[in-house]
């Protein structure tokens, strides 16, 4: 047996000889129905004992060989449920894949207007029932899954020939893989709250919901330039644009509810690296204060100074707690992405609202499906890519000079040669030229529909434990002579 063997291997034969697992890389080539194709690096003399070399190629051929008649065996054939976790009966058609098509196009607007004539099609026929209201997960089994399977079936998100079994085996779980996907959620393949809440949804709102953001994506689509960029708010997702296609996708930290992110249409104008943070009054009033009163060295741990009006830094200790005292004063947070509240990156938008898009030192919150945790601007995963693609035009700023000024910790500020569109929209639902239908939470209850916001819910709900200190909309520059050189008004935030 040579030291690297390309073989075919099924889940059950790395549940039998764990040790093989373990000493080899393995590495996913192919995911289809009924098959995984794995590279596996095996070091001689790593492996389990009792085999030989040419015994363990005969086992490989046999289950290689047994893997792909597997692949033709539909579900309640007798296949171990070790099997379904593997995925390997999963339909590899009804994968979402990321579109390249920007949600402001008019591709979207043809392929919405096609979604909702499927939909009308579907509410016309009585749509889709309800799931009953019971968390499920591969193995489980009951008229639940019943109920599941059809309502996937009724959406298109599991092929009708998996047939109405009441196991939940793989085929289900890429189906609600399919159907969080389409929604914006976390795509775990498990029936929980969220996901419940959204299969509920009756067909005929998502036909209003369509109608709805049809009338949006008429409006806005059109001759937006080659290069520019879109935010989405409800999908909390940012996309840049050149030439028709989507350039990146960002993950984004967009308003909260009762702090919503603005609709605009406006420019990036400039970058501000390694900018300080000026704290606005109306957060030094209602979080700095009693943050202090709780923990005497909130100010210190989290580096912010105190300066008077004349610019000159005062102690901690000197300001009385027990009372607004503190509003007299000017706070900044120093620079350095570890701990600032703006990252490492501003980047400034004209705009009457005061709001922009920043890095962010909670880079977690990217990973969340419920990201409406800002007081109106929008933090940038990815930010460095992101400002890589605004200073395109401006000579010497490639992705390496941007990461060496971050690097340095040094204030500067570059304005854009050429400024970037950007659009703030509000698009809940949308379809695209291959057929899938999007749908987001009208998180801030703007299409007029109503309807349920299990995520919504979930904010309102009391912190487990207590927050971070967060930037607020409308901020207050620095007093004079703080922080030196052109500043371009990079301390506001939120």
């Amino acid at each position: 047996m040579p030291a690297s063997a390309r073989v075919f291997l099924s889940g059950a034969f790395l549940q039998m000889f764990p040790r093989a697992r373990k000493s080899g890389r393995a590495c996913e080539r192919e995911f289809s129905a009924g098959r995984l194709e794995i590279d596996v690096s095996i070091r001689r003399n790593q492996f389990f004992e009792g085999v030989s070399r040419r015994s363990f190629g005969m086992a490989a051929l046999g289950l290689a060989l047994t893997v792909g008649q597997g692949a033709l065996a539909a579900p309640g054939d007798g296949l171990g449920q070790a099997e379904w976790a593997q995925k390997f009966d999963g339909d590899s058609r009804l994968a979402v894949r990321r579109s390249t098509t920007p949600v402001l196009s008019q591709e979207t607007v043809a392929a919405t207007e096609q979604a909702i004539e499927r939909h009308r099609q579907l509410a016309a026929s009585g749509g889709w029932g309800q799931v009953p209201n019971q968390s499920m997960k591969v193995g489980a089994r009951g008229r639940a899954v019943v109920a599941l399977r059809q309502r996937l079936m009724a959406s298109g998100d599991l092929d009708s020939a998996a047939g109405n079994s009441d196991v939940f085996d793989s085929y289900v779980e890429a189906g609600v893989r399919r159907f969080q996907a389409r929604h914006g959620l976390g795509e775990t393949g498990v029936v929980a709250q969220q996901t419940l809440a959204a299969l509920n949804v009756s067909a005929d709102y998502r036909l209003r919901q369509l109608e709805t953001n049809l009338v949006r994506l008429r409006t806005l689509a059109g001759n937006l330039g080659s290069r520019y960029v879109t935010a989405n708010i409800p999908a909390a997702m940012v996309e840049t644009v050149e030439n028709g296609r989507i350039n990146s996708f960002h993950a984004a930290g967009v308003g909260k509810i009762d702090r919503q992110s603005p609709v605009m249409q406006t420019r990036a104008t400039d970058i501000n690296f390694n900018p300080f943070w000026t704290v606005p009054a109306s957060v030094i009033r209602k979080d700095l204060i009693p943050k202090m009163q709780a923990d005497p060295n909130y100010l210190t741990d989290n580096k912010i100074r105190i300066y008077r009006q004349d610019g000159q830094e005062i102690s901690p200790r000197q300001v009385n707690w027990n009372s607004m005292e503190a509003t007299n004063y000017r706070f900044r947070q120093d620079t350095g992405g570890d701990i600032n509240s703006l990252g490492f990156v501003r980047i400034n938008i004209a705009n009457p609202y005061g709001v922009y898009m920043h890095d962010t030192p909670a880079k977690g919150i990217f990973g969340d499906d419920f990201r409406f945790v800002s007081s109106g601007c929008m933090r940038l995963q990815n930010v460095r890519d992101y400002v890589a693609f605004l200073l395109r035009d401006n000579p010497g700023w490639d992705r390496d000079k941007i990461d060496e000024t971050i690097r340095s910790g040094a204030r500067v500020d570059v304005k854009l040669n050429n400024a970037v569109p950007v659009y703030w929209v509000y698009v809940t639902a949308w379809g695209t030229p291959d057929g899938v239908v999007q749908f987001r939470e009208d998180i801030y209850q703007r299409d007029g529909l109503g309807g349920p916001r299990p995520m919504a819910q979930a904010a309102s709900a009391p912190a487990a434990q207590p927050q971070r200190l967060e930037p607020m909309q409308g901020g207050a520059r620095p007093p004079a002579g703080v922080g030196g050189g052109r500043q371009a008004e990079p301390d506001d935030d939120e």
